[in-house]
């Protein structure tokens, strides 16, 4: 099974609350915007996970990309880079790299919602201790974030 992008949106109120605060949400090294807000990534080659219709996984793949939410002059800043989605014994996480420590964070629990006749697969996500303080620290662990999409 091969997967080519990641859509999510992290959580459309943060979004909100940092363009209604004036600031930018500024996507770089090759995430996109989708037509309803969200990001998208690409899933970078010799990713091997693989996902079943009843929800269990196995492997692991990587994305490009970065997003990130500035507001308040600086004051707030939060980058989510590189995603990547992990299957681990107690489920899917998902991860981003902190490039100032060269270390990964999960950020996301994700648990499966639907699987597609075509391949895809849709998710529910939500917030882990690391994601809170990556995210200005306004989320409390197992909030609910925007949902998923893997293609």
């Amino acid at each position: 099974m091969s997967f080519s992008n990641l859509t999510w949106g992290v959580k459309a109120s943060f979004r909100g609350y940092v363009e209604a605060a004036g600031g930018s949400v500024t996507l770089a090294d090759g995430a996109k915007w989708s037509d309803d807000g969200a990001f998208v990534f690409n899933a970078l080659p010799d990713g091997d996970l693989t996902i079943s219709p009843d929800g269990s996984a196995s492997g692991a793949l990587r994305f490009e990309g970065s997003v990130t939410f500035e507001a308040h002059g600086g004051m707030l800043k939060s980058t989510i880079t590189e995603l990547a989605l992990e299957a681990r014994e107690d489920g899917l996480v998902l991860s981003s790299l902190d490039t100032a420590m060269n270390q990964r964070y999960d950020i996301a629990r994700v648990a499966l919602t639907e699987a597609d006749e075509d391949g895809g697969f849709s998710f529910r996500s939500e917030i882990t201790l690391d994601g809170m303080m990556l995210i200005a620290d306004n989320y409390p662990p197992g909030t609910e974030l925007d949902p998923m999409r893997l293609e």
